[in-house]
């Protein structure tokens, strides 16, 4: 008896995986492959149908369930699948009643969810740093984005149970937290925000060596926030920003709340209190009426906000979202574009990674070979190494996506 889960997309749905199958066992679950899909473009919910299949053939006796955001979205789609037993949405999938059986079909109205439940866990398979989920949902109504209909509208995890969550995870012998959610810096409670909660923790739990944050939105980034970044050493100096495009008209047609002036004012701001920061982001490469200007426009952004990591996503129109009515591109252009912006990626990393030979950097050990300094970039050590420590290296070169220690 056994419950094995694939999970699909995001840190958030990493963290929830746990959840789920500690739920799923506890209800009994029985032999069964969980698919944990991630519905932010087309591939995404194409690459969970042919996991579904997968698991069928290589599982044939197993019951497969299908959850997360695709299935919130799109569920009555994956009820029709013959190899699925069951579909559970994303507020149904905590309730561990949901997991002993019922109807094949079990997807609740998601907008009803008003409050964040509190799911303490213990660790996470295979993983160096732990996640703890601070906030989940949307209130935004970005033009391209799904997600807050299958995740609902922002609500926040109370700082007791955040901190509490948090100290479970360092006396479990974690040297690294990592804060996610969706929109963390929407965080409320009360009076609270994201930079009050980081500034709590940070002060209540001498013992955390190292604090992340998993993706921002720059234009919602608190005086507190900031100020933590300034001050405090342990609140690691790497940040993933949601930029999606660097062209004024184009994040006006996504319905995003900065412009491009706001982001790099952001960049330079942070990077003057912090001058050890990197910054990775998302851009979306061919947005429907992105001109070739438009588009230049994005790349730019690279060099003038000093981004060093992207998450680049070729525009995936999802049905149902006010971006996929609009004039589409033509698929080619858009494929070409996201290339183009991945090369530029590419190149502003290496020329990050060949900035640190020479340096030395204190890295976390994911694996007995591999680690990731404060920055969040990769390091190939030189030595075996217990995961999960923090050791001290010195860098000596590159590959060109890693950092090769000494």
């Amino acid at each position: 008896m056994s419950v094995s889960v694939l999970t699909f997309g995001c840190r958030l749905n990493t963290y929830e995986s746990e959840v789920i199958r500690r739920e799923a066992e506890a209800a009994g679950a029985g032999d069964a492959v969980v698919v944990n899909t991630c519905a932010v473009t087309s591939e995404a919910v194409r690459q969970a149908r042919q996991a579904i299949r997968r698991a069928k053939r290589e599982h044939p006796d197993a019951r497969i369930v299908v959850t997360g955001c695709a299935a919130q979205t799109a569920g009555a789609d994956f009820a029709a699948m013959p190899e699925v037993d069951r579909v559970l949405g994303n507020e149904d999938k905590f309730e561990r009643a949901a997991w002993a059986g019922g109807e094949k079909l079990a997807v609740s109205d998601i907008m009803s969810a008003t409050r964040m439940r509190a799911q303490s866990i213990d660790a996470i398979e295979g993983r160096a740093r732990a996640f703890v989920q601070v906030q989940n949902g949307c209130d935004h109504r970005c033009t391209f984005c799904i997600i807050p209909f299958g995740r609902g509208n922002s609500r926040s995890l109370a700082v007791s149970d955040v901190i509490a969550q948090a100290r479970r995870l360092v006396e479990n012998g974690y040297r690294e937290i990592v804060l996610t959610g969706v929109d963390i810096t929407s965080y409320r409670d009360g009076e609270i925000r994201l930079g009050a909660l980081v500034k709590r923790l940070l002060r209540e739990l001498p013992e955390l060596a190292r604090l992340r944050l998993s993706s921002i939105d720059s234009v919602e980034a608190d005086a507190d926030l900031i100020e933590a970044l300034a001050q405090e050493p342990r609140l690691m100096p790497h940040l993933h920003l949601s930029l999606q495009a660097g062209d004024d008209l184009i994040l006006k047609r996504m319905k995003r709340r900065h412009s491009r002036a706001d982001a790099i004012a952001f960049c330079d701001t942070v990077r003057r209190l912090r001058p050890d920061v990197v910054f990775g982001a998302d851009i979306i490469a061919g947005f429907p009426t992105e001109s070739e200007d438009m588009f230049a426009r994005s790349l730019a952004l690279v060099d003038d906000c000093g981004l060093t990591q992207l998450h680049v996503f070729p525009f995936s129109p999802r049905p149902g979202t006010p971006a996929a009515r609009m004039p589409q591109l033509d698929r080619g252009v858009v494929k070409e574009r996201a290339r183009r912006l991945r090369e530029k990626g590419e190149a502003a990393l290496r020329a990050h990674l060949e900035r640190q030979v020479g340096a030395r950097h204190c890295v976390l050990t994911e694996s007995r070979a591999l680690g990731r300094t404060e920055q969040f970039v990769p390091v190939q050590l030189n030595a075996l190494v217990e995961p999960g420590r923090i050791i001290e290296v010195a860098i000596v070169g590159h590959d060109g996506s890693r950092l090769l220690a000494a």
